[in-house]
């Protein structure tokens, strides 16, 4: 238990990243029409399957169209 306290300082952010990233995610993916490369299906499972930082930023990367 005190090993948990011990990174609880450098985890917090990361969790605080983590689902920030999703959120924005998931809300570009629901709310515009158009993406670089897939369909809409396939991001969404992308995101959410792989949640953990990897998901969002390979949309972010790969999928996000320019405005």
């Amino acid at each position: 238990m005190n090993e948990v306290m011990e990174f609880l300082p450098f985890l917090i952010p990361l969790v605080i990243i983590e689902f920030g990233l999703f959120g924005y995610a998931l809300y570009h993916i629901l709310t515009h029409q158009n993406y670089k490369r897939g369909s809409r299906a396939m991001w969404l499972v992308i995101v959410i399957v792989f949640m953990n930082f990897v998901g969002p930023i390979l949309y972010l990367l790969l999928g996000k169209e320019e405005a």
